[in-house]
């Protein structure tokens, strides 16, 4: 994985090598929020309704009758392709609505009827926390793992540290941390101050932007996380901003119990 231009030449057969566009990885982080927000108030819905999902497997066995294959399967088949060609551009409209109602905060997501939500705004806040988190936690394992691989063993946690806010962080945000900060009893306080999952963030007002901003940093606290944890080092890790671009990252180490 490289954020470098490829120059020629290389070895191409090289079954390690990975080669990513930084464009990939921007579009990536800014559309892992709406997803998660949509996806948490699916799987909301459908627990909320599960009559729903029955009255569904139902009809289709009714429309597709108790014959596995034969004329009639295949006269179902051609109606529903049929139906799905004609219904494509109302699909992509729900399909849109549901992503911007999730990137909002939320919103409630419809399917055929709305359905009541089941879970307040502080549970949907913490779904979508673990799911993010826990996306980012297996992120920055493999990409600890990967670039560590051949460095020389850490004679420390500071060593870890000052490795993931200069290597790591260069090549996932193209840019090492600002500053750095530790009370030498296991707290540490990285500072970015042009973060760039931030840094094409506006608002209307400056708190609007900060609020709508915290999401996007839940999921670099999990490859933070991960990243410690491949390198042996149990950590909590949470992030705030205060002023956009700027984020500030505190790890807390866990001292493991021999």
């Amino acid at each position: 994985m490289s954020f470098d231009t490829i120059l020629p030449p290389y070895n191409a057969s090289d079954p390690t090598a990975r080669f990513l566009a930084s464009s990939c990885l921007d579009f990536l982080l800014i559309e892992l929020v709406p997803m998660a927000y949509r996806i948490t108030n699916q799987l909301d819905s459908s627990s909320a309704d599960p009559s729903a999902s029955s009255a569904g497997d139902d009809a289709q066995s009714t429309a597709t009758g108790p014959a596995p294959g034969g004329p009639q399967r295949n006269s179902v088949l051609s109606s529903r392709t049929g139906g799905l060609s004609a219904g494509g551009a109302g699909g992509a409209g729900m399909l849109g609505a549901g992503l911007v109602g999730g990137g909002g905060g939320g919103g409630s997501v419809t399917s055929g009827s709305v359905s009541a939500k089941k879970m307040d705004e502080d549970e949907e806040r913490d779904a979508v926390f673990a799911r993010l988190e826990g996306l980012g936690y297996r992120v920055g394992q493999g990409l600890a793992e990967r670039f560590s691989r051949d460095r020389p063993r850490f004679n420390d946690t500071l060593d870890v540290i000052k490795f993931l806010c200069k290597d790591l962080w260069t090549l996932v945000f193209r840019k090492q941390v600002d500053n750095l900060k530790t009370n030498h009893r296991g707290v540490y306080v990285l500072t970015d101050n042009s973060f760039r999952p931030l840094s094409r963030m506006s608002a209307e007002t400056s708190s609007q932007a900060i609020a709508r901003a915290q999401p996007f940093l839940w999921f670099p606290c999990g490859v933070v996380r991960g990243a410690l944890a491949a390198m042996g080092i149990t950590a909590t890790v949470t992030a705030e901003s205060s002023e956009l671009p700027a984020a500030v990252f505190q790890i807390k180490t866990v001292k493991t119990q021999n």
